[in-house]
């Protein structure tokens, strides 16, 4: 930044003002002497409590690493309220009711999976079926490429999803993960309502 020179006229002006301006401070008492503060009354320190638990070098954690926030598919399903008999749905997770009928999605795409789920949930209601079968497969895992990881099984998740929308959800009343004799976490049981 380069200082400009101040030009005659501009010198005398400031000459004058200069001329008028008081001194804040006497020349001898540049520095103010400092006040010192009262001495308040000393308190007894309350020790600060530690945010995190004590633990040594070379310690196993204690808690539980909770870094998968959404729950997994059949945590979020057990946990869904039981719309069905207690008993009969007892039966049914421990793969001791036999399904009626069964649709393998397994392979298809979502676009083609969907209106053969919606297709097949709603002819097996109105044939007066209770338990149905629908087999997703677990899926694979792609190449994953993201910073975010991937679920498996894009079909696995989304069923459960297209259960619960219109129209296929007045028809269903439970939807569970399927026991292992008939295909485990790749399959789920869906109760139906009457008609």
């Amino acid at each position: 930044m380069r200082r400009r020179t101040l030009r005659p006229e501009e010198e005398e002006i400031w000459q004058t003002v200069a001329r008028t301006a008081k001194p804040m401070h006497p020349m001898g008492h540049v520095f103010p002497k400092l006040i010192e503060p009262k001495p308040q009354p000393t308190q007894t320190a309350v020790p600060a409590t530690p945010r995190l638990p004590h633990f040594r070098l070379g310690e196993k954690s204690r808690s539980k690493p909770g870094h998968d926030i959404l729950p997994t598919l059949s945590e979020s399903l057990s946990a869904a309220p039981l719309q069905m008999d207690a008993k009969t749905h007892g039966k049914m997770t421990r793969g001791k009711l036999a399904p009626e009928a069964r649709i393998d999605l397994h392979g298809m795409t979502l676009s083609e999976a969907h209106p053969e789920l919606i297709r097949f949930i709603l002819n097996a209601q109105s044939a007066g079926m209770r338990l149905v079968l629908v087999i997703t497969g677990k899926g694979k895992r792609g190449h994953d490429v993201g910073p975010i990881p991937q679920r498996m099984g894009a079909l696995r998740h989304q069923v459960p999803h297209w259960l619960r929308l219109p129209p296929l959800g007045p028809a269903v009343l439970q939807i569970s993960e399927a026991h292992l004799k008939h295909g485990g976490s790749g399959a789920y049981y869906i109760y139906l309502r009457r008609r």
